[in-house]
């Protein structure tokens, strides 16, 4: 998704309690930055933080690490975290937002994090062949997170594009991952999950495409 560049993000990024600029200097001991034994869940590719900043506020037993490459991005991430836990008279500590390249990711984190789910949702589809490894579901992300996801621990996907569902199912199933469930029609599958609608969500709901969405576990 592209977005405008904001000039006072940087600024109130670096200023924030709850992000992290240098998120090298935690790989294998996230659990310091929380000072607690909670689990760690992850968003890889928070956005405007509008899924994040829901799911967190209610889930005060879970830590979160929402990551993102633009600093737009998150300086939008951080506002809409900061009012949403404002709304609920919350105190925003089990979440942090940090900027890094995904693709990246084994530089941030290991094994020692065991990091307990990822959450996945709308990704840069990459159609074209020769981009696809750049796909965050690609056999060779998912190779990655296995460098830091529990044994058992999950990965929560949902997309818009047909294509790339299709093909992660392949991807999952090739990277000895296990589907537990999935669906061709998030909005109108019962019981599938507590979901929470990101801002990419809604609009394609609108305009009558159906979610496509899965939980898969290591």
């Amino acid at each position: 998704m592209r977005i405008r560049c904001k000039p006072w993000a940087r600024q109130e990024l670096e200023t924030s309690d709850f992000y992290i600029d240098n998120p090298e200097d935690y790989k294998g001991k996230w659990k310091t930055a929380f000072k607690n034994e909670a689990p760690i869940y992850i968003e890889l590719g928070c956005g405007k933080g509008n899924f994040i900043a829901n799911l967190a506020v209610k889930s005060k037993n879970i830590n979160f690490i929402a990551i993102d490459i633009v600093d737009a991005m998150l300086g939008i991430a951080k506002r809409t975290v900061e009012q949403k836990y404002k709304e609920e008279n919350e105190e925003i500590d089990n979440l942090y937002l940090t900027r890094f390249d995904i693709e990246r990711i084994p530089l941030i984190m290991d094994k020692n994090d065991k990091i307990e789910r990822i959450y996945i949702n709308f990704c840069n589809p990459w159609p074209r062949g020769r981009h696809r490894k750049r796909r965050l579901t690609h056999r060779i992300q998912l190779e990655k997170y296995k460098e830091f996801l529990v044994d058992g621990g999950e990965i929560r996907f949902k997309t818009d594009d047909d294509n790339l569902f299709e093909d992660t199912l392949i991807y999952l199933r090739d990277t000895n991952f296990k589907i537990i469930k999935y669906t061709y029609d998030l909005e109108n599958e019962n019981d599938f999950w507590d979901n929470i609608q990101t801002e990419h969500e809604k609009m394609f709901i609108d305009k009558g495409i159906k979610i496509k969405a899965l939980i898969a576990v290591l």
